[in-house]
This record gives C-alpha cells, sequence and structure tokens, in this order.
C-alpha cells in the first residue's frame, strides 16, 4: 500500500513537472513571438535598450564618436537600424505619469539650470500634437525651462490613451497647459491654423510675460539650449523670424480658388480640395507671401494680430485656402506697420535663411545639403544619427523630422549634446 501510494506521489509530481514545462514553453514562445530577438526596443525617455536590456553594453554607441563621423560608431548605428523596432506606446506616458512627483524626479523637471540671462528673456510655445506621446514627453523635455510657459493643443480625433498622456504631462509639469480650444484638425486645413491661434490666445492671457511665441509639432526637436536660443533672440531685437517669399505660380493656385474640404483615399482621410471657383482678391489690398508653418513671433507681433481687423478678415478669407499656415504668418509679417515688420521689398527669406525648422528636402539633397541618412516621407527626410553633426552646426535652432523608429540613436545623441550645454 505504502508503495503504491508513493508510486502515485510520484506520477503526481511528473505531471505537475511536465505541466510547469509546459507552460513555460508556451509563456517563451508568445514572449518571442512579441518581442522578436532580431529587434530594438525604443524606449521613450532617451535610453535606447535591446528588448533583453543589452542594446548598450552589446554596442557601446558613443554619440561624441557619432558626432566626429567615425565610420565604426556610425556603423553600429547602422547595424541596429537593420532590426525591426519595437516601439512603446502612449501607454507607456500614461503610466510613467500617473504619478506626478516620480515623474518630475524622474526625468528631472525639477533641476532644470536656469540662467538670469534666461530667467529675464522668458518663452512661450505652441506645441501641436496629435499622436506618439513619448516623443511628445522628449521634445518637452528637451524645451523646458521652468520659467517658461508652455501650450499643449491636441487633435481632438486623438486616441483617448493619447489624450490622457498629454493631459498627465500638463498636470504634472508647471508652467503647462492644455489649450482651452481644441481643433478636430484635417492636413492642409485652416483647424491647423486655428490650432496655434488658439494656443498663442491663451499665451496670450498668461501671467508669464515672455519675450517670445514658437510653435512645435510632435516630429520637431531642438538643435539649441534654452540659454542659446536666448542669447540669439535677444539680437534680433523685436523681429520675427519665418520664411516669408513671393509665391510660384503653383503655390498661387493654393489661394486664386476655393478649396472644399473632402475625403480621400490616402493616409490623410480628408484634406482640402481645389475647385474651379475662383476666390477674391485678399481683403485690404493685401500682397500674398508663403513659407512654412513655423514661426518665432515676438509678443508685440502676437499681441497686435491679435486686435488687428486686418488680420481677422484676412484668417477669415483663408478659411478656403490651400495650407493657410504656410501663407498667413508669412504675409502678415509683411504688412506695413506690424512690429517687426519686414518689408515688402526685402528679398526672400527661404527655409535655410529662417532658422526656424532645418528641414531636408530630398529633390535638394546634394544641391544645397548632403544626402538623408535616414530615410523619406512626403519628400522630408527623416534624419539619421550620422546627421548629428550637421544638424548641430548648421545654425538653425529647430529641426524636423525625427522618429526614433527609423533611427534610435539619433535623439539620444541630441538629448545628451543639447544636455552637455545646459550644464
Amino acid at each position: 500500500m505504502k508503495i503504491r501510494c508513493v508510486r502515485c506521489l510520484q506520477n503526481v509530481k511528473h505531471r505537475c513537472l511536465l505541466f510547469s514545462l509546459f507552460v513555460l514553453a508556451v509563456c517563451l514562445l508568445v514572449y518571442i513571438k512579441v518581442t522578436p530577438r532580431d529587434s530594438v526596443y525604443i524606449d521613450p525617455y532617451g535610453i535606447p535598450a535591446s528588448v533583453y536590456g543589452i542594446l548598450n553594453h552589446k554596442y557601446n554607441i558613443n554619440c561624441t564618436a557619432i558626432y566626429e563621423l567615425d565610420p565604426m560608431e556610425i556603423g553600429k548605428t547602422l547595424e541596429i537600424r537593420r532590426k525591426v523596432a519595437v516601439d512603446v506606446d502612449d501607454e507607456s506616458t500614461l503610466s510613467l505619469t500617473s504619478d506626478c512627483q516620480t515623474f518630475i524626479r524622474a526625468r528631472a523637471y525639477n533641476q532644470v539650470p536656469v540662467s538670469e540671462a534666461e530667467r529675464s528673456f522668458p518663452l512661450a510655445y505652441s506645441l501641436v500634437v496629435h499622436k506618439n506621446a513619448p516623443m511628445v514627453e522628449r521634445v518637452l523635455h528637451a524645451i523646458y525651462a521652468p520659467h517658461n510657459i508652455y501650450c499643449i493643443h491636441y487633435d481632438q480625433k486623438s486616441s483617448p490613451v493619447f489624450i490622457k498622456a498629454v493631459q498627465n504631462l500638463a498636470r504634472c509639469i508647471p508652467n503647462v497647459f492644455i489649450a482651452s480650444r481644441l481643433e478636430s484638425v484635417e492636413y492642409a486645413h485652416i483647424t491647423r491654423l486655428y490650432a496655434d491661434l488658439n494656443c498663442l490666445s491663451d499665451l496670450m492671457r498668461s501671467e508669464v510675460k515672455w519675450k517670445y511665441a514658437i510653435n512645435l509639432c510632435g516630429q520637431d526637436f531642438p538643435l539649441k539650449s534654452n540659454y542659446e536660443l536666448v542669447l540669439e533672440l535677444k539680437q534680433l531685437n523685436g523681429s520675427n523670424m519665418l520664411e516669408t517669399s513671393r509665391p510660384s505660380e503653383f503655390k498661387k493656385q493654393r489661394f486664386h480658388f476655393q478649396h472644399e474640404l473632402k475625403k480621400v483615399p490616402y493616409e490623410y482621410h480628408r484634406m482640402p480640395v481645389k475647385t474651379t471657383a475662383a476666390k477674391d482678391a485678399p481683403p485690404h489690398g493685401i500682397q500674398m507671401f508663403v513659407g512654412s508653418a513655423f514661426f518665432v513671433l515676438s509678443w508685440d507681433f502676437v499681441n497686435h494680430i491679435s486686435s488687428s481687423q486686418v488680420a481677422k478678415d484676412f484668417l477669415s478669407w483663408s478659411a478656403d485656402t490651400y495650407s493657410p499656415d504656410e501663407h498667413f504668418w508669412a504675409t502678415l509679417s509683411r504688412l506695413p506697420g506690424v512690429p517687426g515688420h519686414i518689408p515688402r521689398s526685402e528679398a526672400d527669406i527661404t527655409d535655410l535663411r529662417s532658422k526656424t525648422r532645418l528641414v531636408k528636402w530630398n529633390y535638394l539633397e546634394g544641391k544645397l545639403y548632403p544626402a538623408c541618412t535616414g530615410t523619406h516621407v512626403r519628400s522630408v527626410c527623416i534624419y539619421g544619427a550620422a546627421e548629428l553633426r550637421w544638424l548641430l552646426n548648421y545654425g538653425h535652432w529647430f529641426a524636423n523630422k525625427f522618429d526614433p523608429k527609423v533611427d534610435p540613436f539619433l535623439l539620444t545623441c541630441l538629448e545628451e549634446k543639447l544636455m552637455e550645454k545646459r550644464l
């Protein structure tokens, strides 16, 4: 009887062991399926790591060597890029910001060094975003100084998790707030311009007496520290920094004809489509100029535009044009009498003259700047790590576009270099 019980007990143990091994094997299969070995995990807060946490140890990437264009270091980043990027989602930022005190300490928002020169020259930011909360946090972290003021406008169509993560950022970080009025932003539509205008309106009511307002999107990144930026902005002496050029015949089509917001069979789903109906001439005899959506505007200029009937009429007239944010600021900055105005007779200010944003267009690579080492989206370069030195030395204040899924180390190295400048 005892022998039979012992044998039964041994059989039970054996079956338990087999069941445990089976469960372990299933778990391993699930893990391998979700996070393949030949992949790179992109930490949203500046510390790339492999899915097993050994990427830095394995590759020992040196940002200074990348800056010096060391072929071995750049070759390492190219090897990593051949792997599958395992990106984090908005849940990571939502989780990190669930406890504000822990988040602030972990990201050192309470330890940003600020000089007296910076403190006496506060800046305002309008961030118009719609996805990728980890990237939004990295942009905010890179430009943050406790005496500045930051308005975030998120798209009403954004996912609930993204919206909650961005709301948490505003709740946790001092001097960061959500725009009081939110738009459902459509590509190349007046709603994109409204988003910035909504933030500017809120910023004008802020208790922070900022000197300049700067707008950014979720794929921008700074190339200067706050201190460096302040020194250069002081040299503007109240003038503005933005693109403003005479329109080509092709660009004139954007505002010579009415456009209607329609469904389209590609990624944007809806966008303004040109009709055959011609538009009336711009109000008040305004001469049209074009540029980009990016701006650096003085407080005096924004204050003037906020109460100008000419600006209000021009905004209304622009409602059915294509991408009005690319002519609104470029045109208003040329109006006689506006603070820091640029005379209409002055030469075109292109994206290479305006320091607001450094963008590489594929059709100008090899002519005006070196080739893109990342990839392209709609003719625009998404930068690679080999462009670190070029980005930092070109002289612009911000650049576009960045994506850690394209190159997980470029942003990390930019963050490292900006931190060195801060300290």
